[in-house]
């Protein structure tokens, strides 16, 4: 039997991109934002990236997205193991983390804080 090509599901690129920070949160995330919290060293590295990964997407300008941030996040880890970069080994130690993991840890944070809402001026 076959299906028509409309009754087919296909992921979607938000799909895709929550997948994928889905993925990176569960194998960095929920642990690196932790550790930062105890570690003002790697806090203060996060923010760092944090800033670095916003002004590459150029978060200034427009909101930064789940789109964004993950496909920043494929590429990067695409590049880095090109040039010979392997993802460290569970569970990671937070205090030699290396700079592709802290930046994955960054976008996290940044992930973390899309589905913070906005502080809203009280109403009139």
């Amino acid at each position: 039997m076959r299906v028509s090509s409309n009754r087919v599901v296909s992921p979607t690129a938000v799909d895709w991109a929550r997948s994928s920070l889905m993925t990176l949160a569960n194998a960095v995330g929920l642990d690196g934002l932790a550790a930062a919290a105890a570690r003002p060293g790697l806090l203060a590295a996060v923010d760092q990236h944090a800033a670095a990964v916003r002004d590459s997407l150029h978060g200034d300008r427009r909101p930064l997205s789940a789109a964004a941030l993950a496909g920043y996040a494929d590429g990067m880890c695409a590049a880095a193991e090109e040039h010979g970069w392997q993802p460290a080994a569970a569970p990671i130690d937070w205090a030699e983390a290396d700079w592709v993991t802290v930046r994955l840890l960054a976008v996290c944070a940044l992930t973390a804080a899309l589905d913070t809402p906005a502080a809203q001026p009280p109403p009139l």
